[in-house]
């Protein structure tokens, strides 16, 4: 019995739903096993927060003085305060250092998984819809890391990306599609 014949559009919406289903899979994957940073665990949230008029006081909380405060008493007969203390100076920086560590490990980890599965898109040969479904899911992932964590790389890593990402099309269309 010769097995059946199925139209294009059926297949391809297998392919999709599955380069989907696989990036979706890996992203929560990653964030069970490796949460992000929170902003709260960094910058707690007080119930009552002092005024702080001292550069000394805002330095010895971890904030930053600034001494261009150009704020208006708003009370009549109110003094102006000689700058303006922003506590948030010191755990916002450590929020964002763990939050662009954090980016790159799931770029690292993105671009693994996805090397990973162009790879196994050629031991699955056998089946084309789990071969090309696990090559473009694999392309998808690269993608998605870099979108991810495009705004946190530099330029040199940018044109890194953006060779890697060439290199692996070339080297698929290549070995895929040899005439």
């Amino acid at each position: 019995m010769e097995p059946k014949k199925y139209p294009a559009i059926v297949k391809w919406s297998l392919v999709i739903g599955i380069v989907i289903v696989i990036n979706m899979f890996f992203n929560y994957a990653i964030s069970l096993i490796y949460s992000a940073p929170q902003y709260d665990q960094f910058c707690k949230q007080e119930q009552v927060i002092e005024a702080i008029t001292t550069k000394d006081a805002c330095l010895a909380k971890g904030g930053q003085w600034d001494a261009n405060y150009y704020g208006k008493p708003s009370i009549p007969g109110e003094t102006i305060p000689a700058g303006y203390c922003n506590l948030q100076f010191t755990c916002n920086n450590d929020y964002n250092d763990a939050r662009i560590t954090y980016e790159k490990n799931i770029f690292i980890a993105l671009v693994s998984l996805g090397i990973l599965l162009v790879a196994v898109s050629f031991m699955l040969s056998f089946n084309w819809i789990l071969s090309v479904s696990a090559s473009m899911g694999g392309l998808l992932s690269i993608i998605i890391a870099s979108i991810r964590y495009w705004s946190e790389a530099g330029n040199a890593l940018r044109v890194a990306i953006l060779f890697v990402a060439l290199c692996t099309l070339i080297y698929f269309a290549v070995k895929k599609f040899k005439d």
